[in-house]
């Protein structure tokens, strides 16, 4: 797996466990067949090679996992860049959000402009109504950092225990996690009691929670609309963060 992204001026490699930095590119473009950087062309001989080593290998899909994303400041991917306390992490040649509890998201896409990144749900376990964050109680941010969850998630719950009924989350027959249940991942919970609500300000900012007894299973949908069809639906769970002092 390789990701490229750039970070303050720098065009940033990952492979798998190392993680290269190449200073000042300015543009830089990752074709099928080329690859180019302006201005520097002592850096430009060295990933050309680099590239051919890719082509060489034995696995061409490797070249299609190339994926470039734009790390804005105050976000930071290492010690000597970004802020300390807006730290993600490039594992395995994908950028991650790392919870309180120490589980790795992957990282979907990044606003630098309305200081929002938005993560990908957990998975839900083949054959099971368990999130593989479960063993973590679901999604927990630390609320010494300047990250919280924004109030534009709708979160769906499953496989939830009867005292959630007792809530004002929508847990009816109309319920969005109904459409869930009927496709892909969601199967495995079909039948189970489900809610789904609004993630707003008047509840925790820094917790979406899976734990056996309550719910154990969950997804998020980013800017859900009443009517939107299940195809058109973004998965994925937003988080802003405040700017530096």
């Amino acid at each position: 797996m390789v990701r490229i992204f750039i970070e303050e001026g720098q065009l940033v490699v990952c492979l798998n466990h190392c993680t290269l930095y190449l200073p000042n590119i300015e543009y830089f473009s990752f074709g099928c067949h080329f690859l180019y950087i302006n201005k520097h062309p002592v850096l430009r001989l060295f990933i050309a090679q680099l590239y051919s080593l890719f082509l060489s290998l034995s696995n061409p899909e490797l070249i299609t996992m190339v994926h470039v994303i734009k790390v804005p400041y105050p976000l930071s991917t290492g010690e000597n860049c970004g802020d300390p306390r807006y730290r993600i992490y490039c594992n395995n040649g994908a950028l991650e959000f790392m919870s309180a509890s120490g589980f790795y998201y992957k990282i979907l896409s990044i606003n630098p402009k309305a200081n929002k990144l938005i993560i990908k749900p957990p998975l839900i376990q083949e054959n099971t109504c368990y999130s593989s964050d479960l063993d973590q109680g679901g999604l927990m941010l630390d609320e010494n950092l300047p990250f919280n969850i924004s109030t534009r998630n709708t979160v769906m719950l499953f496989n939830c225990s009867d005292n959630i009924l007792l809530s004002p989350l929508n847990c009816s027959s109309s319920s969005f996690c109904r459409e869930f249940e009927e496709v892909g991942e969601g199967c495995g919970c079909k039948g189970t009691l489900c809610c789904h609500f609004l993630k707003d300000s008047s509840m925790t900012s820094h917790r979406i929670r899976a734990r056996l007894g309550g719910c154990t299973a969950y997804t998020c949908v980013v800017d859900k609309q009443p009517d939107e069809p299940l195809e058109s639906w973004n998965f994925g769970i937003e988080l802003q963060w405040l700017p530096p002092f």
